[in-house]
């Protein structure tokens, strides 16, 4: 066996592995307590998105002033949160105090290298989609324009 050709192999798998690797990252969603439907329904999405990605999201709740002493309708918003978003993530830690934060870990149910092995599945096959398209949009084309062509003959 040739040596270099066996260190290029090693090499070019551990190219691969590295490509492969993927790294969760923690993406935070800020709120305050007291939340619009729609800015709660725009920051849901973007949560979504995150958990989608494979990434955890760690969801905050801001107090400021009176609102710190009703800590009990953070742990409210928190869990209709967690409710809402459970077909894509689970929780991880239970909502805590910190400070004058209220926060809670959500985790993906899809890690990040199966979401992100899902994402090129569809992106390879919305390619060769619109490599069949484009070639279907040329075909009658080119059958066109030979036509005219062969009848001035």
């Amino acid at each position: 066996m040739d040596y270099g050709k066996f260190k290029y192999e090693a090499a070019q798998k551990a190219k691969e592995a590295r490509r492969n690797q993927a790294n969760t990252i923690l993406k935070e969603v800020r709120f305050r307590l007291k939340i619009e439907a729609h800015d709660y329904t725009t920051k849901l999405k973007r949560a979504e998105g995150f958990l989608k990605a494979g990434d955890k999201v760690k969801a905050m709740i801001l107090f400021r002033g009176r609102e710190q002493s009703r800590p009990e309708q953070g742990v409210r918003l928190l869990r209709k949160f967690a409710e809402d978003v459970a077909e894509f993530g689970t929780v991880e830690s239970n909502p805590t105090i910190d400070g004058r934060n209220m926060v809670m870990v959500v985790a993906p149910l899809k890690n990040k290298s199966e979401a992100k092995a899902e994402q090129n599945a569809v992106r390879d096959a919305q390619r060769a989609a619109n490599k069949q398209a484009a070639r279907d949009a040329k075909g009658p084309e080119a059958a066109e324009t030979a036509a005219p062509a062969a009848s001035a003959e």
